[in-house]
């Protein structure tokens, strides 16, 4: 059981790196966007590798949380609201994408996903950090 929990751990950790990895993909995707319809193909092709990587980090802490023997602490009930947050915040990004139409819109698309992942990248670094401590 230690062994499961010790790599769930190890996974985990590693979760949290490649949500980070792919906030940054999707950062540096926006600022170079100029055309509408290649960043909403290119979103379409990359927002399943966004959501694995975010599901394997739901998926390490229900494992740890079992090892734990379903242990509802202040902190797992905290990184659970995080991980509904944070699906949430994806999900308000790719419909604002997916009904926008116009070019012109697309600058203003631009600085609301800049706000939203930008809130991603502090939630996700300030609940690590709170963690490692």
């Amino acid at each position: 059981m230690n062994e499961m929990y010790d790599m769930s751990i190890v996974t985990h950790s590693y979760s949290v790196l490649a949500v980070l990895g792919v906030i940054l993909v999707n950062f540096l995707m926006i600022k170079k966007a100029t055309n509408l319809q290649k960043y909403k193909r290119t979103h379409t092709l990359f927002n399943p590798i966004g959501s694995t990587f975010l599901g394997a980090l739901i998926f390490t802490g229900v494992i740890m949380m079992a090892a734990k023997h379903l242990d509802f602490t202040i902190e797992n009930i905290i990184m659970i609201v995080f991980s509904i947050v944070l699906i949430i915040l994806e999900v308000k990004r790719s419909l604002k994408l997916k009904y926008l139409n116009k070019q012109n819109e697309f600058t203003e698309y631009k600085l609301f996903a800049y706000k939203l992942l930008a809130l991603e990248t502090f939630l996700t670094i300030s609940i690590s950090i709170w963690m490692w401590l």
